[in-house]
């Protein structure tokens, strides 16, 4: 249903997304990403590498790492995407927020929310 291809969004070192193979209806599962989470007196240890742009906030108490295709999902401020955060799974569930024809890149908003237009901390000065 998805796969990893190159991105014309990102511009790190390795250009990636998630893009569909197929098209995929509104509403219907993308992917189910499970998680490394830690507490979150521990996250300065993450901070210093290069994984502390790919943490996710996981609860009150926790961050989380996500496996599977969940930290190659770029962010967009118009998603096609959206995900819940599954404590019973340890997961997070991703979903198709609109139809995605075969092809597009799956996009998230960073942050949390489809309308959350705060600017990211990789846009902050």
């Amino acid at each position: 249903m998805i796969e990893i291809k190159k991105s014309l969004l990102s511009d790190g070192e390795f250009n990636r997304g998630v893009f569909a193979k197929v098209d995929i209806k509104k509403g219907q599962l993308i992917h189910e990403a499970p998680v490394i989470s830690y507490p979150n007196d521990q996250h300065e240890h993450i901070e210093k590498t290069l994984l502390a742009d790919y943490a996710f906030e996981y609860g009150i108490n926790h961050t989380a790492i996500l496996l599977g295709y969940g930290m190659l999902f770029n962010h967009s401020y118009e998603p096609n995407a959206v995900y819940d955060i599954n404590f019973d799974n340890h997961t997070f569930d991703f979903y198709a927020y609109k139809d995605i024809k075969a092809g597009e890149e799956i996009l998230i908003n960073y942050n949390g929310e489809v309308d959350d237009k705060t600017k990211l901390w990789f846009n902050e000065e």
